[in-house]
């Protein structure tokens, strides 16, 4: 086994617990938000301005990666912080005090995200970056699958203690911590897994990163987060509040499995595997929002699918597209943009609540398939350009 590979599957168990731990705890924050006293626009404007600072502080950790090359302590710092606040949501008295703590997980991840996507990708090259990325994320998504299931469990056995739930979050946060030291020891520097290394642009990042950054952004525009459609479910009564975090947890499976699926294709087709692949996801938005029980289901698997795309070859495409002294400040850029964007999107979504369940449908899938015209010209600019073929695993 190659030492690359060996660094993704250490950062990807390192992913899998702490998906484990915040997503466990994301499948019940619409309810537990709700519980509190939270309304609908409240709930998609905290989770939205949690994106939107999860994202748009990437620009700052990207950017201070590049300069300093402390790729470790400040991936090290993002996690300390992600996986300190979330069992402290057992300790909230209101809703604000809990937003506050949403809020702060959603920085913890904006800070450590960008040096460790460098950091695989780097380590991606010699795999092929769609495996590579697909792998990780895959491990990653599995965690995210196991962690509601756990929620779920004690919901279910406590008369749904919510409180207990997230207290029981602090063990998988511990081991994320005790991982971040081993890979730390045995990996002081994975920018050195990338052989062949060219050397740091100089100029600005290419065209064909910008329309690939609005095409992503339309994307992140028409994706609801989950904990309005989980709202939606304990509104409507579509979905038992026990049930939800199943919803959630079978969205981790489909997003995982896709993950690696779709990487392995992306290698093989490159860009253009986003096409069908928005086209598919899009159909999420009027199955989970106007569906009874099952439609909701395939509906919340659907929006696991695209959660897999965005979260796997999304970036996996940004990493040929950019030099390697680049990459760190170019994923908080593109990430940065793209959570002002999913900001944008939470927040219409849920004004449009107000207003009606079809019009959130109409604007989800609008947005949605907007991006793909814009896939097409990333897809024609790549072929005629001469990207660096994928090494095989």
């Amino acid at each position: 086994m190659s030492p690359a590979l060996k660094f993704v599957l250490m950062i990807g168990v390192l992913s899998f617990f702490a998906d484990f731990t915040y997503e466990g705890s994301r499948s019940i924050i619409g309810q537990y938000l709700a519980v509190l006293g939270a309304g609908a626009l409240t709930i998609a404007m905290t989770t939205g301005f949690g994106e939107l600072l999860g994202y748009g502080l990437r620009l700052i950790s990207g950017r201070g990666v590049n300069r300093t090359g402390q790729y470790w302590p400040i991936t090290i710092g993002g996690y300390l912080l992600q996986m300190s606040v979330v069992p402290l949501l057992a300790l909230a008295g209101s809703w604000q005090i809990a937003a506050a703590l949403i809020i702060l997980e959603r920085v913890g991840k904006a800070i450590r995200n960008p040096p460790r996507d460098a950091m695989l990708s780097h380590a991606a090259k010699q795999m092929g970056y769609g495996w590579g990325f697909g792998v990780h994320e895959a491990l990653d998504q599995f965690g995210a699958m196991f962690g509601p299931l756990l929620i779920a469990l004690i919901l279910a056995t406590s008369q749904h203690d919510y409180r207990l739930a997230f207290a029981a979050l602090a063990v998988p946060a511990a081991v994320v911590l005790s991982l971040l030291v081993v890979a730390r020891l045995l990996y002081p520097r994975p920018q050195d897994l990338e052989t062949q290394t060219a050397a740091p642009g100089t100029q600005g990042l290419p065209r064909v990163f910008w329309v690939y950054l609005a095409a992503a952004a339309l994307s992140a525009v028409g994706f609801a987060d989950f904990p309005i459609i989980a709202f939606h479910f304990q509104q409507s009564h579509t979905v038992s509040p026990t049930l939800i975090p199943i919803f959630y947890a079978a969205a981790m499976a489909v997003s995982g499995t896709g993950s690696l699926v779709f990487g392995r294709l992306f290698d093989r087709f490159g860009i253009g595997l986003l096409v069908p692949l928005s086209l598919i996801a899009a159909a999420y938005a009027p199955l989970a929002f106007l569906g009874g029980f099952w439609p909701a289901l395939v509906g919340a698997c659907l929006w696991g699918l695209g959660i897999g795309v965005q979260e796997s070859i999304i970036p996996a495409a940004v990493a040929p597209m950019v030099s390697p002294g680049r990459r760190a400040s170019a994923y908080g850029l593109f990430t940065g943009v793209y959570g002002i964007a999913w900001f944008a999107g939470s927040t219409a979504i849920g004004a449009l609540f107000g207003i009606s369940l079809t019009a959130v449908v109409l604007f989800a899938v609008i947005a949605e398939l907007a991006a793909i015209p814009l896939i097409l010209l990333v897809r024609r600019s790549a072929s005629t350009a001469h990207p660096e073929p994928a090494a095989k695993a």
